[in-house]
């Protein structure tokens, strides 16, 4: 079993900056990816941004050159840079992690408990 777990969230206003934490836990050897996925209300879970290990790093077009994910050197931890945040990036933010197709919520394995992020205007 691997263990997620996020923080960071919070309320900002448009145009402000978050950063969210992702460090994982357990048995971490399995894993091939791990990424930021979000879920506004009435919405599906999107991803947001993932590393593929070894390999690349994808975005949502809605947030290329506003958000950025990293990876520490330990590999245990993911992080996401929020910049220039919009209301519509308003939601529950959720790290996941699992398998290489990281732009389907669905072939993840593992997911944190989430952390509400919160954009006013």
């Amino acid at each position: 079993q691997v263990q997620l777990e996020e923080s960071g969230g919070g309320s900002v206003q448009a145009g402000g900056s978050l950063r969210l934490s992702c460090a994982a836990s357990g048995n971490i050897f399995g894993i091939r990816a791990m990424g930021w996925y979000r879920q506004a209300p009435g919405k599906e879970r999107e991803m947001v941004a993932a590393v593929i290990f070894g390999g690349s790093i994808k975005y949502a077009d809605s947030v290329k050159g506003r958000f950025t994910i990293s990876r520490d050197n330990t590999g245990n931890a993911v992080y996401l840079q929020m910049n220039s945040l919009k209301p519509e990036d308003t939601a529950v933010y959720y790290c996941g992690a699992g398998g290489v197709v990281v732009t389907s919520p669905d072939a993840q394995d593992y997911w944190g408990k989430g952390t509400l992020v919160t954009v006013s205007s």
